[in-house]
């Protein structure tokens, strides 16, 4: 058999993974002709069928299934052996993705995540967009649905419930003049709540959904945060009840191949229990800063 190079093995993987050559070819940023093309020449070179190409997709055969096997196991090994060949604190980064929230709450129990004589650091990310660790851009991903890709697992986490939220000294009679993120930035649920059920209340908008804080601590209006935010901030306080239209499930997501790593299984671990114990106030069941006396009250 010829010496096959190590990108023939890296395309294989991508098929592998995906289930079919568009999924591969966006993966790894190749046309879906170049990638067909190479899995021809990769079973030419190995003399044996790695897929079965149907209608649905590409599924590997009894050979293609060992060849996969083989490969996950040199990844395993190559990165324990850059995990050995780091040798120094915090040399390993795990890399977690997280929505504005949810990274801003992680900031905050950093110190929880990593910890003195840790062979791993850690590398946050905020992206609004869902979290996605098809190319191995991030480790651990948050996200508010369990994910249907094969190549990933999951962790449930505690709920998510939202509220509307004012500043603690908003004049009275404000509660009817809503603040929220431009439409453009409105790709999540609660994002998109003013729009939807508010229009014409709206008095103002922002850019980006950490900008939401601000604007309402000014006092001109109220706006939709989640609970864990809004209940733990002193300067803010709930107006009416939780809106339970938006409440939603939320998990952490990585890659099938990666969990078992240590520093990811660690930190993994040390995020469920982070989350765990704040569960009530993820959930809105602990609500430090109930509203005034007399407080006005939203339809929702």
């Amino acid at each position: 058999m010829k010496n096959i190079p190590w990108d023939s093995y890296q395309i294989f993987l991508a098929v592998a993974r995906a289930g079919s050559l568009s999924a591969a070819a966006d993966r790894i940023g190749l046309s879906s002709a170049t990638v067909g093309r190479r899995m021809l020449d990769l079973e030419r070179q190995m003399e044996c069928a790695l897929f079965v190409r149907s209608q649905s997709g590409y599924s590997l055969t009894g050979g293609g299934q060992a060849l996969l096997d083989h490969l996950a196991g040199m990844e395993a090994a190559g990165r324990e052996m850059e995990v050995w060949n780091a040798g120094l604190c915090g040399a390993v980064r795990v890399r977690i993705c997280a929505g504005s929230w949810c990274a801003r709450f992680l900031a905050r129990h950093l110190g929880e995540l990593v910890r003195p004589g840790d062979r791993h650091g850690i590398d946050l990310g905020i992206s609004e967009e869902r979290a996605s660790l098809a190319h191995r851009s991030a480790d651990i991903g948050i996200r508010a649905f369990e994910p249907e890709e094969s190549n990933l697992a999951a962790v449930r986490l505690p709920e998510v419930a939202y509220a509307v939220y004012a500043a603690r000294d908003m004049p009275p009679g404000q509660v009817d003049r809503w603040i929220a993120v431009t439409e453009e930035a409105a790709i999540s649920r609660y994002l998109r709540y003013p729009h939807e059920r508010w229009p014409n209340n709206l008095i103002a908008t922002v850019s980006r959904a950490e900008g939401l804080r601000h604007s309402i601590l000014s006092g001109a209006g109220v706006g939709a945060l989640p609970c864990f935010v809004g209940d733990d901030d002193p300067e803010l306080r709930r107006v009416g009840e939780e809106i339970a239209e938006l409440r939603h499930r939320s998990w952490l997501v990585m890659n099938n191949e990666d969990r078992h790593r240590p520093e990811i299984r660690t930190v993994v671990d040390r995020m469920r229990a982070l989350f765990r114990r704040h569960a009530a106030l993820f959930e809105g069941r602990a609500d430090r800063q109930s509203s005034l006396p007399n407080a006005e009250s939203v339809s929702t």
